[in-house]
């Protein structure tokens, strides 16, 4: 790719796949990544899973597939415009949730407590995990062998306990390396997206109001220019045009910020990137008033007492199918009673209910726990 960066990561500069494959015939390594994570079942079952809102709930609502999707074409927009791999970053947005339990951040946290005594779960490690393990799709190795640097960039925090445990891998974290700058931008675009989705599906759901949200000045400055622009439209047509205008202005600062940010460092190679600071930013302005909407959302849409009763239903569910699982491991799937003997029942219990999608989770809960039930 000719048109990229000297410090952008390309298939020449790559660390490569752990298990070596003949190159692709059309197409980059970095495609190839791409191409396998939305051909991974994983992928397919990010459809049927809680961004906030549970997928029965509505059919417009945000997934977890949705989500991603939407986090690659921010990220493959900044990537672009700043001359760095955009196949790379969108192969790691498309995978970053890859590992993400049912029920959203609720089941994360339920299926963590249930893990306490057993390492934890954290999805980002999940994510890695399967596409290090778990998907069963080749014959020549376990997983996708992606490229490290797409691995890298899907492991965006990690423990130093962990870190040790990862090899090459989670050696930036002891290291305190940064990762590629297209892993940078995915961990900003994923911000941009679920903050500003978050926005929509909130008032959708009626959640929030339209009067709450002029308590944040980036809601309101945009709303007054969509306003002045538009004064003749109303309703969801309104909401769209400020919405589309605050992720706009988040991603227009982005990326003068960064570019600002890299003339002044000046990094020749990637090995700079990774001794340099974090080189992917917002301007403090831009980083006030997104930590401001950050904390809006949580007080009033993620901690929104309907949220709460969804959120405590799901804790409830995971706890259940956890507890069973591991107390009687015939219960589990083929599988998974095989990976219980090779590895833990707990992992293999982990790895099984974190793999369910809402509606999954809640029928299997069902099938356990109601009489009379199939």
């Amino acid at each position: 790719m000719s048109n990229l960066a000297a410090y952008a990561v390309d298939d020449a500069n790559s660390r490569g796949r752990a298990v070596v494959e003949p190159r692709p015939k059309a197409r980059s390594e970095f495609q190839r990544d791409r191409d396998r994570i939305v051909h991974s079942t994983a992928f397919r079952r990010l459809e049927y899973k809680t961004q906030v809102f549970v997928n029965h709930e509505g059919d417009l609502f945000r997934t977890r597939l949705t989500h991603s999707i939407e986090v690659a074409q921010i990220a493959r927009t900044v990537a672009r415009a700043l001359e760095l791999n955009d196949d790379l970053a969108e192969a790691i947005a498309l995978a970053h949730d890859l590992g993400h339990t049912c029920f959203g951040h609720a089941g994360q946290d339920a299926l963590n407590e249930c893990m306490q005594a057993h390492g934890g779960f954290e999805h980002n490690l999940q994510s890695l995990r399967i596409v290090d393990r778990l998907e069963e799709r080749y014959g020549a190795f376990d997983g996708l062998n992606l490229m490290f640097e797409t691995r890298e960039g899907i492991l965006k925090h990690c423990s130093p306990a962990r870190a040790r445990e990862l090899g090459d891998l989670g050696q930036r974290f002891l290291d305190n390396r940064q990762p590629s700058l297209e892993a940078q931008i995915c961990n900003l675009a994923d911000e941009i997206a679920y903050n500003n989705h978050d926005v929509d599906d909130g008032l959708r759901s009626g959640l929030l109001t339209l009067e709450q949200l002029q308590q944040l000045s980036i809601f309101a400055r945009h709303a007054a220019v969509a306003d002045a622009e538009f004064p003749h439209i109303s309703g969801r047509r309104r909401v769209h045009e400020i919405i589309r205008r605050m992720i706009d202005a988040q991603v227009t600062d982005l990326l003068a910020e960064s570019a600002r940010r890299i003339a002044v460092t000046a990094p020749r190679t990637l090995e700079d990137v990774r001794t340099a600071p974090s080189l992917i930013a917002f301007t403090d302005t831009m980083q006030a008033e997104h930590r401001a909407l950050k904390s809006f959302l949580s007080e009033h849409l993620y901690h929104h007492y309907q949220v709460l009763r969804m959120t405590t239903k799901a804790r409830r569910i995971i706890h259940d199918l956890f507890a069973t699982f591991v107390a009687e491991p015939r219960l589990l799937p083929p599988q998974y009673q095989l990976m219980a003997t090779t590895e833990s029942v707990t992992r293999a219990t982990a790895d099984y209910i974190a793999g369910m999608t809402d509606r999954y989770s809640m029928k299997e809960h069902r099938r356990l726990f109601s009489v009379g039930n199939p």
